[in-house]
Parts: structure tokens; sequence; C-alpha cells
């Protein structure tokens, strides 16, 4: 696994321990699962517009930037339920080889 996706599980948990006032994490964290998926939202729809943007201005770094951003507040999501980016990773090693078909397939079993 990454060595910064690791760094980020280990700072995504200690902000449940810092002041919401001071932590923009922590303040995701105090106002709970609503305020967390409504960022992921946001940054979904940013990440749709800058894959679209690049179509018409090539700008591959905005897109890099949403996608970012996305992923961070994913993080977040997962950090807040008790997970990390090890279980993401995990899954990823268990698809690996397996086709997108096969891998929906055993998804209905």
């Amino acid at each position: 696994m990454s060595d910064i996706l690791k760094q980020l599980d280990l700072v995504l948990e200690a902000r449940k321990l810092d002041d919401p006032s001071q932590s923009y994490v922590a303040s995701l964290y105090a106002k709970g699962m609503e305020k967390i998926l409504k960022k992921i939202a946001e940054e979904s729809v940013e990440t749709v517009m800058a894959a679209k943007d690049l179509e018409h201005n090539g700008d591959k770094a905005h897109l890099v930037y949403e996608i970012t951003d996305l992923w961070f507040h994913t993080l977040v999501l997962l950090a807040s339920q008790g997970l990390s980016s090890q279980d993401i990773t995990q899954e990823l090693q268990r698809r690996f080889g397996l086709s997108g078909h096969e891998e929906k397939a055993n998804r209905s079993k």
C-alpha cells in the first residue's frame, strides 16, 4: 500500500480526537455522516465536470485535483466508519485478475 495512504489513514484517525474548530476533518466528523456524504456528492460532481471540461480544454491537472478531493473525502468516510484505505486496497487485490463481468456475477451470489 502507498505510504501516503498509510499516512493519511493515521492522520484521519488522529483527527477524530481534534477540536472541530481547529481541524477541517474533525469538523466533518462532528457534523456527522450527512455532511461527509454531501461533500462526497459535491466532489463527485466536480470530478465529472472536470472530466467533461478536459474534452474541451485539455486541463488534466484540474481533473487530478478534483479526483484528489474526491478520494480524500471518501477516505474521511472510511475513517468515520472504522475503515481505512487498506480495506479498499485489499478488496482491489481480491478483484485483481477477475474480469469485471465475473466480479459482478460473484456479487449477486
